[in-house]
Parts: structure tokens; C-alpha cells; sequence
């Protein structure tokens, strides 16, 4: 049984090895030789071979034809065919304003902006608008390999395949859509950021040097906030530092011992914002603090106080990181929030430190969890919100930030929109597994803040009528100046594509009316996309923030390349790589090299 491969070389697609039969096939096309259009938008299901595409929906052609016409007619007027207008700011704008006529009005495009590149720019984002990042990430040099295979060497290739597309290299299906379901496109692997059509996967894009390209360059991200990941399991190969019978890979038993499973250390994310900062001259990066709970690592949050001064905390209830007791060789354990006896004590030692750092450090208090993207039973462990009042009311003088806004399905909000779709309602509105749960939870409390990363970029291009509901019930239920902007980036990519989507969204009218959402307000943009994170770190927002220079990989001091562990890599290679991406060329050729069903 062969697999479809891709020749980047050739861009073509070889000779074709699919899991369909012949009668299937019988039934298909290439979609590059159906879909004469070439929409920057798929008009219909594209399968790359493992299953068999549905067949194109009413609203789908619908949809096409309205491409169709709207490009016909926009490329007669500006002098040029229809597959080259296609490819500018006007095809997409003509795609945009064509879904809106048949899926519902969720994108803010005026048709001006097909015939004048100035009027698709202006609809955007504006220069003066203030972005805050709540969410970025990179990696470690020594956890990545040479190429762009999936697996642990590569630890941001899934989700950076998940936002690519299918032209993302090594990878022949949707890393997390493994039941095939479509998106409300029809589209089991859609792109999510158009930018990365086409350009290698490689362990490269998520280090240093690319990051903050991706980051201050390739974005209008002001100031951003570089997290990172609790371990959770570690691999011990020595025998005589496990217990008889302990697997070789299991929970750690510190946060010492999970730092070598860490994606980024904690010391290399202060290092990075240290960096950034310095060579601008402003505070452009802010640094998470790694939230290890339990008595047992109280010292590791003070040690990280003293040399790493960070601005707040990461945590994962769903990771092995809570030291329970003082037993050296006992492994950590999940936690909770309102665990008195576990999460409590670390609570006790920030609070207490707030109160000495809170002039220098004013984000210091702000406890930043990982919740949701995570399907399971409702246990909080698993990141269900139940856990939050409770540790929300005892602790006031700390801000709960809930990362992901506490989503339950992991990436591809399938399961979402099929529950919007059931009818089912929580508070009035369509219950959506955990968000309307959460929304409405942590409702009473001003101390809690909810952070829309991946949520966001999962559901606004894919799943726009996710989207809005989520957008919606976070501003009904905690108000706009309680959701914070994330990009998760740079999984996927720079973060600007998310920035100009939140901007061009809007949640329509019908749906505000029959579920009494607030408007999505250019106020309200302006309070998620920075001013409510700038608030709760502190930011002065009359500063001059100094862009990053851009001979930044030239100014890398060789002690913050041993820190970051970049082994054979250095700012030439890195620079060599971006070469490569240039020359295959910025402008998408919107075609798509899967299976399209042409016969019922």
C-alpha cells in the first residue's frame, strides 16, 4: 500500500498510491484538473486519498458560482484574467464577500476592495492598532532534527501541518482530524494562514531566529508574551534512578528532572525576552515562568523568581507537574485548581511575592492555565473549568487566565459545530464543550480572563459559525474586557493572519438577535487583540515600543546561542532557509492536489 507523494521539487503531485478502490476513483478527480477555478478558498471537499470525498453541497456551489461571477466581472474591469485576479488581495476579497452572501455575513469586506489593493489594506487592521500576543511559542535547538518528519524531533510539525495544509511537507493527512470530518467549508484539511502554502516543515521554523522574524517583522504583534510547556512525561534510560518496575518513561519526580523533557526551558524563555528587549531598546517580549505546583516545588518557583525574573506563569493542569510530598523518589501528579492541600501552597508563595514585585513585575500574579484542547470526561485534571470558582473567589488578588478558553475538542472544532448544530442550549445559548460552561462558570469573578489561542485560529476560517458563537458567549457572559488575544504562534505560523481575521470579523446580526450577543465592535477588537493584556501586565501604552532591528541574527551574542542549544545551527543557515522560502515565490497558486468527487 503506497501513500500520495509530493515532489517539492517538481511541485507536482507523483504518481498516486490512495486507499480508494477503483470504483471510488471512478467517481473522482484531481482537484487541480475539477476545479478550473482555482478560488483561494476550496469550494468543495478535497481528499488526499485515504477517503472518499462528499460530493459538492448546494451552499457549496453556490459559493463557486459566486466566485465565478464576482471574478469574471472584477478581472474584466482592472485588465487582467480571471486566474491572475485570483491570486490578489481583490480574488480573496471576492471570495470573502461570496461566502457572506451564502454561509451568513461573519467577514467585514466591501466589494471596492476587489478592483483597489489600498481599499483591501484599509479594511484591515490598522498602523496605530496596539497588538498584546497573549500565547507564543517556540523551541529548544537540541529538540529538533534535520528535517520534517512527524514525531517528537520536530515538536511543532503536527500543528503547523494542521495550519498549512496539505502541501505540508511529510505529512499526507490532517495530523489532527483523523476521522476525516469536513469543516463547514466541506474541507477535511483546509488552510488556515495562506502564507505557508507550500513552504517546507521543518524543525527550523520554530527556533529562535525564525520566531522573531515570524513574530516582529512579519507582524503588527507590539508586545508578545513567549510561554511554554510543563513536562509531563520524562525518559529515563538509567536503571538505578527508577524504582523496580518503574516504565522507562513516566512522570517526573521534580521540576528539575522535567526540565530536560521541557520544549523550552524556563531560563531560555527569560533569556529570549532579554534578548528582544536589548536590542530594541523596548519592552517588546515578556517571559512565562514555569507553574510547577505542590510543596515539593515551592523552591523551584522561588529559584525561578531569583534568576529568572518572569512576568507570570504557565501551567498545565493536565501535565504531571504537582509535587505532592517530600518523598524524592515520588513521581508528580496532575492537579486542580482548588486543591487546597496541592495548588494552594504555590498560590500562598506568589500572592506573598506579589506584594514585593508588583511595581517591577505588575503581570507577576497572573496565573496563566492550559485548559481544554483536551476531549475526555469533564474532570478538571482534563481541563474542565469546575475547579475555577472556587480557587478564583479564595485567591482575589490573583488573575486566572484560561488558556484556549477551555475548548474541548483538541484543534478541529468538528464536534463543536455539530453541537451548535444540536440545538442544545446552556444559559439560552448553544452549548459548546467547555467554553459556554466556562463562560458562564467564572462569570461572577473579575479575577478570571479568558485566552482565545488556537481557539481562535482553529474555528475563524474553518469553522466560522464556532467562532462567533465563542466570540459571542465570552463577551456576553464576561464582557469584552475580559478576552485575550493569543496566537499560538508561531505553530502556525506569524501571527498576523489571525490579527487581520479578528479585524474583518463580525457576528451576524441574526445570530446577536436570537442569542442577545454584543456587537464584535472595533472597541471591543481594539480591547482582546491588546489593551486588556496590556492592563493586566502593566504596559505603558504611551512608550515608545522600537521595533527589532533587522540584523537581529547578527546581534545574537554566542553565550544566548549555547543558552537557546542551537547545535549546527547559526544565523547564516537560518538565513539560507527564508532564502529558500522566497524563492518558491510569495503569491499562492491556489491549487489543490488532492481528490475531488466529480460522479455521485
Amino acid at each position: 500500500m503506497g501513500t500520495n507523494r509530493w515532489d517539492e521539487e517538481g511541485r507536482i503531485w507523483e504518481e498516486d498510491h490512495t486507499l480508494l478502490e477503483k470504483s471510488q476513483l471512478d467517481k473522482c478527480a484531481r482537484a487541480y484538473e475539477a476545479e478550473s477555478l482555482e478560488s483561494p478558498i476550496p469550494t468543495r471537499m478535497v481528499s488526499n486519498g485515504e477517503y472518499m470525498p462528499a460530493p459538492q453541497s448546494k451552499q457549496q456551489k453556490n459559493v463557486e458560482a459566486r466566485i465565478q461571477e464576482l471574478s469574471t466581472f472584477a478581472s474584466r474591469k482592472l485588465g487582467m484574467d480571471r486566474r491572475r485576479f485570483l491570486r490578489t488581495t481583490g480574488g480573496m476579497a471576492a471570495a470573502f464577500l461570496a461566502m457572506n452572501e451564502v454561509y451568513g455575513r461573519f467577514f467585514n469586506v466591501d466589494p471596492i476592495e476587489m478592483f483597489e489593493t489600498a481599499a483591501y489594506a484599509q479594511s484591515g487592521p490598522p498602523r496605530d492598532l496596539f497588538v498584546f500576543d497573549d500565547q507564543l511559542h517556540m523551541v529548544r535547538g537540541n529538540l529538533s532534527g534535520s528535517g520534517g518528519s512527524p514525531g517528537e524531533r520536530n515538536p511543532g510539525g503536527a500543528l503547523r501541518a494542521l495550519a498549512q495544509g496539505p502541501t505540508a511537507s511529510a505529512y499526507r493527512a490532517n495530523p489532527h482530524n483523523p476521522g476525516n470530518r469536513p469543516d463547514e467549508n466541506g474541507n477535511v484539511w483546509g488552510v488556515w494562514n495562506p502564507a505557508l502554502v507550500g513552504l517546507p516543515n521543518i524543525s527550523a521554523n520554530f527556533q529562535i531566529v525564525q520566531f522573531i522574524k515570524d513574530v516582529f517583522l512579519d507582524s503588527q504583534v507590539t508586545v508578545g508574551l513567549l510561554s511554554n510547556v510543563t513536562a509531563s512525561l520524562v525518559n529515563e534510560g538509567q536503571q538505578d534512578l527508577r524504582r523496580p518496575g518503574e516504565p522507562l518513561l513516566h512522570a517526573a519526580r521534580s521540576a528539575a528532572e522535567a526540565t530536560r523533557a521541557e520544549m523550552l526551558t524556563a531560563a531560555q524563555t527569560a533569556a529570549a525576552r532579554n534578548f528582544v528587549n536589548e536590542i530594541s531598546g523596548s519592552t517588546r517580549l515578556l517571559a512565562h515562568g514555569m507553574l510547577y505546583v505542590g510543596k515539593g516545588n515551592l523552591d523551584n518557583i522561588r529559584e525561578q523568581v531569583e534568576k529568572n525574573n518572569p512576568d507570570s506563569w504557565k501551567g498545565y493542569n493536565i501535565s504531571y507537574a504537582a509535587k505532592i510530598d517530600d518523598d524524592p523518589m515520588s513521581l508528580m501528579k496532575q492537579w486542580r485548581h482548588d486543591d487546597e492541600a496541592v495548588a494552594y501552597p504555590t498560590f500562598e508563595l506568589i500572592d506573598s511575592l506579589y506584594g514585593k514585585l508588583k511595581s517591577t513585575k505588575p503581570g507577576f500574579n497572573n496565573i496563566c492555565v492550559h485548559k481544554g484542547l483536551a476531549p475526555g470526561p469533564p474532570d478538571p485534571v482534563r481541563g474542565h473549568p469546575s475547579d475555577l470558582p472556587k480557587a478564583a473567589r479564595d485567591w482575589p488578588n490573583l488573575n486566572f487566565i484560561t488558556y484556549h478558553a477551555c475548548i474541548q475538542p483538541a484543534f478541529f472544532m468538528y464536534d463543536s459545530l455539530e453541537e451548535v448544530k444540536a440545538g442544545k442550549l446552556r444559559e439560552g445559548v448553544p452549548d459548546i464543550s467547555w467554553t459556554t460552561e466556562y463562560a458562564t462558570l467564572v462569570a461572577p469573578f473579575r479575577n478570571t480572563y479568558a485566552e482565545i489561542g488556537t481557539t481562535w485560529a482553529s474555528s475563524v476560517i474553518t469553522f466560522p459559525t464556532v467562532a462567533a458563537h465563542i466570540m459571542g458567549q465570552l463577551m456576553k457572559f464576561m464582557g469584552p474586557d475580559r478576552v485575550l488575544f493569543g496566537s499560538d504562534s508561531v505553530w502556525y505560523g506569524s501571527p498576523q493572519w489571525q490579527v487581520d481575521a479578528m479585524w474583518r470579523f463580525q457576528i451576524p446580526e441574526e445570530m446577536r438577535k436570537r442569542y442577545g450577543y454584543p456587537e464584535f465592535t472595533e472597541d471591543a477588537k481594539r480591547r482582546i487583540l491588546g489593551l486588556n493584556s496590556a492592563k493586566l501586565y502593566g504596559i505603558n501604552l504611551e512608550q515608545q515600543f522600537h521595533p527589532v532591528p533587522r540584523d537581529y541574527e547578527k546581534r545574537m551574542p554566542t553565550e544566548l546561542k549555547r543558552i537557546m542549544e542551537m547545535p549546527g545551527y547559526s544565523a547564516d543557515n537560518l538565513s539560507k532557509v527564508r532564502e529558500k522560502y522566497a524563492a518558491l515565490g510569495s503569491e499562492p497558486d491556489n491549487k489543490r492536489y488532492g481528490w475531488v468527487r466529480t460522479q455521485t
